[in-house]
């Protein structure tokens, strides 16, 4: 027997009186599912025509922003034809570029753009090329033919490599990387022909919020640099990668380089440990002050602020002040309660 699919019919539009509730709902009708479409439903919520004077208002999904025709629709919101009413798609805080509204979401996934350093995960293993999780809608790839081999070698990649390609990744591995390109569905593609990029080890991982309105990762002057930590903890690498993805790690000093001998003799040296996945000797002290930096950029997302380079270093100044002048000294690593609250104030002056 023949299976005849229906087109699904528009939801009814009700009418809102000046209470914002619908003018055809019954008051006697004491509420309840309308199981027998017999009853004319009370909305869910109130429809609130918010005022676009003021920016960052929060708004919810499906709540409508205005319905004046002078005002144009930008993302996060839609429109129904043939009515000119803006209303929110995603939750978020209502803004305003001239006529322009959009909504910028509280939480949202990692957009990429070409340039971006990101931090990523190697999820899979295909036949000439990585899938990498950068907290995107989808994953990013990264061809065999955009990594350096070890040793340095500037060559075609051959059958040989793709037989010994998980030898370079393998999947749970951590990377950093920075966009090359972008497909023509969003998708981007990775790239680690730098000293700079490649496997990441010797540190802890971490995942912030990277996108939307929210506290997070920005986009800054530079997202990975050296700190000098205190207390005797060394040198230590923080990457924060621009898709909300960190990574804190003791700092490995390169080997002396001839600078006579040429870049390619640098990267030879340099690839014999790229790959390893052996992680170094860490120090107590090292670990605790990597600690410390984590619980500083945890604490900075918690309270919605921006983790960039000058906003982790500052916090971790200050963490180490609190440190000092609490009853446990340097050992005391921990940032939450009235201690992320006082690490809050003395940032922002409070």
């Amino acid at each position: 027997m023949p299976i005849t699919i229906l087109a699904p019919k528009p939801p009814p539009q009700p009418s809102y009186n000046h209470d914002g509730y619908s003018s055809d709902t019954s008051s006697d009708s004491g509420g309840g599912a309308d199981l027998d479409g017999d009853l004319s439903m009370r909305p869910v919520k109130r429809a609130r025509h918010l005022s676009v004077s003021e920016d960052y208002t929060i708004v919810t999904p499906g709540e409508v922003i205005t319905d004046d025709g002078q005002w144009m629709r930008g993302h996060g919101t839609y429109t129904v034809p043939p009515s000119q009413t803006i209303i929110s798609s995603v939750a978020g805080t209502v803004t305003k570029t001239n006529k322009l509204l959009s909504v910028r979401p509280l939480r949202a996934r990692y957009t990429p753009e070409v340039g971006d350093l990101v931090v990523g995960r190697i999820v899979e293993v295909q036949a000439k090329r990585w899938r990498v999780d950068v907290g995107s809608t989808q994953l990013a790839a990264l061809q065999l033919s955009a990594i350096n081999l070890p040793g340095g070698i500037l060559r075609r990649r051959t059958d040989t490599d793709e037989l010994q390609i998980r030898t370079f990744f393998a999947e749970g591995d951590l990377l950093v990387a920075e966009v090359q390109s972008l497909f023509a569905d969003g998708g981007a593609s990775l790239h680690t022909r730098s000293l700079k990029y490649g496997k990441l080890r010797n540190g802890v991982f971490v995942a912030v919020s990277g996108a939307g309105g929210g506290g997070g990762v920005v986009r800054s002057r530079r997202q990975v640099w050296t700190v000098e930590a205190n207390y005797g903890g060394g040198m230590i690498d923080v990457v924060l990668g621009v898709n909300g993805y960190v990574w804190i790690s003791k700092h490995v000093e390169t080997p002396e380089i001839d600078k006579a001998a040429g870049i390619n003799n640098m990267e030879e040296s340099v690839s014999t440990t790229m790959y390893s996945s052996q992680n170094d000797h860490i120090e107590v002290e090292t670990m605790r002050e990597i600690a410390r930096l984590r619980n500083v950029i945890t604490t900075l997302v918690e309270n919605g602020m921006r983790v960039d380079e000058d906003m982790v270093m500052s916090g971790y100044r200050e963490a180490c002040d609190i440190a000092l002048h609490s009853g446990a000294g340097p050992e005391d690593v921990y940032l939450g309660g009235e201690k992320g609250e006082q690490l809050i104030a003395a940032l922002t002056g409070a």
